[in-house]
């Protein structure tokens, strides 16, 4: 199996959650035709509303990394810094289970 998952935690500035949300579902709308996506959610932290958590799952890594070049993707990464205080990234290699 060559899918890739992520799980991506943005922590926004204080009180920007809401806002970060926002452009995180308009970023979700972009990939909804994205070749290889087949799973993009928006969580929010029940106990933290500024920390966003991302869940992706691609065909593989390059349908991802092919993502990250489309110019729209870009602009809305770019639209997206000044609200974020930080990003932790976590990347996986799926190995089974329900849904894959």
């Amino acid at each position: 199996m060559n899918k890739f998952a992520m799980y991506g935690k943005l922590t926004a500035h204080p009180g920007q959650g809401d806002a970060l949300v926002q452009m995180m579902l308009e970023a979700a709308n972009l990939l909804d035709s994205a070749e290889g996506c087949e799973l993009y959610i928006i969580n929010v932290a029940e106990d933290d509303p500024d920390a966003i958590w991302v869940t992706e799952l691609w065909r593989d890594a390059e349908a991802h990394a092919e993502s990250l070049k489309n110019e729209n993707v870009l602009a809305l990464i770019q639209r997206c810094r000044p609200l974020i205080a930080g990003v932790e990234p976590v990347k996986l290699r799926p190995v089974g289970g329900k849904g894959i």
